[in-house]
């Protein structure tokens, strides 16, 4: 049964940060390309980074380089996304995905909101 668990999300102060988990189980870990997408209340999902199975390539929206950096630790089945000089306008559900030849699976979410 494949399972994607994010945690770490929470309330942080702009200027903030946070580290977001997300556990894998039920599949081939690197073998999956893994990647973070958000979802603001009222707007549509948005990929936020990618990392390849390998963990030797990432990307990144526009609106989060150099802020946030993604990675992986394939020998324990997990995606890390740190999150740093956060932005009100990073709230947001965070999700996890994993993707491998155009199918993939996702996580529940998890919260984040950066508000004063």
């Amino acid at each position: 049964q494949v399972q994607l668990v994010e945690s770490g999300g929470g309330l942080v102060q702009p200027g903030g940060s946070l580290r977001l988990s997300c556990a894998a189980s039920g599949f081939r870990f690197s073998s999956y390309s893994m990647s973070w997408y958000r979802q603001a209340s009222g707007k549509e999902r948005e990929l936020v980074a990618s990392i390849s199975g390998l963990g030797d390539s990432t990307n990144y929206a526009d609106s989060v380089k150099g802020r946030f950096t993604i990675s992986r630790d394939n020998a324990n089945n997990t995606v890390y996304l740190q999150m740093n000089s956060l932005k009100p306008e990073d709230t947001a559900v965070y999700y996890c995905k994993a993707v491998r030849s155009g199918s993939g699976y996702w996580g529940q979410g998890t919260q984040v909101t950066v508000s004063s």
